[in-house]
């Protein structure tokens, strides 16, 4: 439901009941549509019915039960509260740990209760408590390994346990109300959907866990797909939960979608390693695998109804998405986030007011639970990973300035500390990115014809990746000359390529400038060089695939590159949509890109 609280006194609803609840939704959260320019309580303006921008939030806390809660008066004392932080999650017995170890003060908030908010910032019993990233980047990672096990037969869990029980119950409206909002939701979004035709994707982090386990409960089965995305990259305690999952949900059909064809290393070395502006290991590990797969479950169907864990206060960029959409890369597909504004404190008190399993890396102190080796992670989840995955990290670390050097770092190790390294652009320094260089000029004697010196030969891949110009036709061409033509369905002459299988030079000609949806002769000269670039530097990451709405392209793939490269002339529409998708057509050029000599 959605209302303002002009709506809500207007429509005189019972002070007693519905406007507490009412009265704590406005105050929780806010949103501004700027449209209309007007505050809502949704992310969807009642007005227009465009989505809202998210630009207040507020979590208080109360001195007397000693519990953050979601209204300013605490329904179990009945007194005031003050102000806490826009959001706060619980700090769980092990991370408490390892903070007081970093501040020399073992055991020193055994009996508190500890809350976490962003920047490394804690509550204490409602008082703040800062880490500062120079205190645990100091600490001796060996003797913080010992000391927890050290400490851990007295690290329970008696204190937690007591303070949860108050917290569950001081905020159990907005628990019913946030989970009965989004169960609603779900119900109503997959009226007419058969269960065949839907699924849930499912990463082993908290908040597909809350997803899962809403939609399982609002739709009364157990029998809903999860599509697991593995990226080979995972915590182990993912890898631990998942299989816990399974067991638990027996009749929760579960598939796992993964790139067993490429390893994450032997690319590193190839690409580098991935930075927060080239993360080509997304592609390659969790898109490009997952759209594969859902092609193949849900091959049949005219439609498909995607659930995911995406929530907007989680970073800038999935601030800017929509509750439910088409997918840009399915026809057919639908997605939908049933919990996109929910908090870190709705995750929470929805996954401990209901029992739910969770990954245990939460518990460790971890916010997110991606991939560990991620270069968008923060400064302490790779400290966690030097603690709780020791042998792992530190042979990324020597990976990471083993490739420093090779580029020409000479302050190769600050590099790595410092994480300059997850701001890398470019491939300068590698040799993979020189296949991003075309050599080409104008031919002399034909009006419109490229002359092209590549650097791989010709093959029958390279006329592939000309489909979705037109139909190939050998028969037009001089065998000879190695000639091949472009055309449309109706056999007019498109584009004429020249140049014999084997050989490494290439004659593009161009016959018409409409070729490839396009307006003018030098658009489908850009089109052209899009797919030369993509011939030259492919090596089977799966863009091009995963892009395709139609399933018309085919990729094989081993460690060693790509295998095959097809595009099937029945599913292909001719859209000219994978052409230049990608900057200058191919996603590696995208992130392998250096200066054009």
């Amino acid at each position: 439901m959605e209302y303002t609280k002009q709506e809500f006194l207007h429509a005189g609803f019972d002070r007693f009941s519905t406007s507490c609840r009412i009265e704590s939704e406005l105050r929780m959260l806010k949103y501004k549509c700027n449209h209309c320019n007007i505050e809502t309580t949704t992310s969807k303006c009642y007005v227009c019915g465009e989505r809202t921008e998210l630009f207040f939030s507020e979590v208080f806390w109360c001195k007397e039960c000693n519990i953050p809660i979601y209204d300013n008066v605490c329904p179990i004392c009945g007194k005031e509260a003050v102000y806490l932080a826009p959001d706060v999650r619980p700090v769980f017995p092990e991370e408490r740990l390892l903070v007081e170890l970093i501040k020399g003060t073992p055991l020193a908030y055994k009996d508190a209760s500890v809350w976490g908010t962003s920047g490394n910032r804690y509550f204490v019993d409602g008082k703040p408590l800062v880490l500062n990233m120079a205190e645990y980047k100091a600490a001796n990672i060996e003797n913080l390994r010992s000391e927890l096990e050290r400490y851990s037969a007295e690290n329970n869990y008696e204190a937690f346990d007591r303070m949860l029980v108050k917290y569950l119950a001081a905020n159990r409206k907005r628990y019913e109300y946030i989970s009965g909002e989004a169960m609603e939701y779900i119900r109503e979004v997959s009226k007419g959907y058969d269960p065949t035709e839907m699924f849930v994707s499912f990463s082993g982090g908290k908040d597909s866990t809350t997803v899962s386990d809403l939609v399982l409960r609002a739709l009364g089965t157990q029998q809903i797909l999860h599509i697991y995305g593995d990226t080979t990259l995972e915590f182990p305690e993912t890898t631990k939960y998942v299989a816990r999952f399974k067991k638990e949900h027996p009749k929760t059909p579960m598939v796992t979608s993964k790139n067993k064809d490429k390893d994450f290393m032997e690319l590193c070395e190839q690409l580098g390693p991935p930075s927060r502006v080239m993360r080509w290991c997304c592609t390659i590990f969790k898109t490009g695998a997952i759209q594969r797969k859902i092609q193949t479950l849900f091959k049949d169907k005219k439609r498909i109804l995607t659930f995911y864990g995406i929530r907007r206060n989680e970073s800038a960029s999935r601030n800017k998405y929509d509750r439910e959409s088409d997918s840009p890369k399915i026809a057919v597909q639908r997605t939908v986030s049933p919990i996109i504004d929910w908090l870190d404190f709705d995750i929470w008190l929805y996954l401990l007011t209901t029992g739910t399993d969770f990954n245990s890396a939460y518990r460790f102190g971890y916010t997110r639970v991606g991939c560990w080796c991620c270069p968008n992670n923060g400064g302490w989840s790779e400290f966690l990973s030097r603690i709780y995955m020791y042998e792992q990290s530190e042979r990324w670390h020597s990976f990471l300035v083993e490739f420093a050097k090779s580029i020409g770092k000479e302050d190769a190790e600050d590099y790595v500390d410092d994480g300059k390294w997850k701001a890398r652009q470019g491939g300068n320094g590698l040799e993979y990115a020189q296949t991003s260089v075309l050599t080409f000029e104008p031919c002399a004697l034909q009006e419109n014809t490229i002359n092209f010196e590549l650097q791989k030969p010709i093959s029958e891949e390279l006329y592939e990746l000309f489909r979705p110009f037109g139909y190939i036709n050998k028969a037009l061409g001089n065998e000879r000359l190695g000639e091949v033509y472009i055309t449309d369905k109706n056999a007019k002459p498109l584009l004429k390529l020249t140049g014999k299988i084997g050989q490494k030079t290439l004659k593009v000609s161009i016959l018409d400038r409409k070729a490839g949806h396009s307006v003018s002769v030098k658009q489908v000269e850009d089109k052209v060089k899009c797919q030369i670039t993509k011939y030259q530097m492919c090596m089977g990451c799966l863009g091009c695939e995963s892009i395709c709405r139609f399933k018309a392209i085919e990729i094989s793939t081993d460690r060693s590159g790509l295998k095959s490269y097809r595009i099937n002339d029945e599913k292909c529409t001719r859209c000219g949509h994978c052409i230049n998708h990608f900057d200058r057509g191919c996603y590696m050029c995208k992130v392998m890109r250096i200066q054009q000599p």
